[in-house]
């Protein structure tokens, strides 16, 4: 049931997402040029692309999602971290408290070799 919600869900989303790029692609198919230099003078020919607009467009979001993506990866670098720190430390507690647990258990329930035998007064 939750995975057939999830699939639901997908394609709610994604259909209108998915009308709205095409909509962009048709309203923007006239060809731009990307030019590669900015100091563009005219004497020396600069390297440029002509591509279609809607083409430019996407490509400049995805671009933008991936280097926020990395900004964001490498900026959080310092909680990864902190986290795999606090695991290797938990996992330490974790098995010092089992083994505690075991002494302590072991020091409640008298066994029949380790027995505490009475001493006797010798008067």
């Amino acid at each position: 049931m939750r995975v057939d919600m999830r699939k639901f869900l997908k394609y709610l989303i994604l259909a209108p997402v998915t009308l709205l790029f095409l909509a962009f692609a048709i309203a923007n198919r006239q060809i731009v040029t990307v030019s590669f230099d900015p100091f563009n003078s005219g004497d020396i020919p600069s390297p440029q692309i002509p591509a279609p607009l809607f083409i430019v467009m996407i490509a400049a979001m995805m671009l933008g999602v991936v280097l926020g993506w990395a900004a964001t990866w490498l900026r959080h670098g310092r909680f990864r971290k902190a986290a795999r720190e606090a695991k290797a430390q938990a996992e330490d507690l974790r098995g010092e408290n089992a083994y505690l647990r075991d002494q302590v258990a072991a020091l409640k329930t008298p066994s029949s070799s380790t027995a505490l035998v009475p001493a006797r007064n010798a008067a």
